[in-house]
């Protein structure tokens, strides 16, 4: 007997809305009609809604830490990231004129820009080139990208099988109980 994925609605339990996948959109107009905080990222409001659904007191959400003071033009190799940085198009624009058009954003990039307070963007540019093989490898896909890691999984054991069979199987995946 297969089991059918239940309408999403303030009568199920919390045991039961983990129990499915659920599209953020969807869990965040449940959100809307129960009243709880929509902040954060889809693994904390699927957490905060099964405690709302079980009669627990939802916890809000994490507040984002504020952006310390951003660059702005111009900036040259010399400069410094001020802590607090983001990925600004100001930065995409200069790492784009130092490496290329093949620059993006990618973990690494990001993990030095957010972490490199009193670094230069020259060392940025220099560690940018520097994880270049190590961004080549294939990484893990975190658990809140999970279309992409099925999809991955799932062009693996079907090699040649077009898109729409893809998206066919993963409409049935997501069909099913976890």
């Amino acid at each position: 007997m297969t089991e059918h994925r239940p309408a999403l609605s303030p009568a199920l339990s919390g045991a039961e809305l983990t129990r499915w996948y659920w599209t953020l959109a969807e869990l965040t107009a449940l959100a809307r009609t129960l009243g709880v905080p929509r902040g954060g990222g889809k693994a904390a409001l699927a957490d905060r809604l099964a405690a709302a659904l079980d009669g627990a007191a939802p916890s809000a959400p994490v507040p984002r830490a504020p952006a310390g003071r951003q660059l702005t033009a111009p900036v040259s190799a010399d400069t410094i990231i001020p802590p607090g940085q983001r990925c600004s198009q100001l930065l995409r624009d200069f790492f784009r004129q130092q490496i290329g058009p093949g620059f993006t954003f990618d973990e690494f990039m990001r993990a030095f820009v957010a972490d490199g307070a009193g670094q230069t963007l020259g060392a940025a540019v220099a560690h940018w080139h520097a994880t270049r093989a190590q961004a080549a490898q294939q990484r893990p896909i975190g658990a809140q990208f999970e279309l992409n890691a099925f999809l991955r999984q799932w062009r693996l054991d079907h090699p040649g099988a077009g898109r729409q069979d893809a998206l066919a199987a993963w409409r049935q995946h997501r069909s099913q109980p976890r």
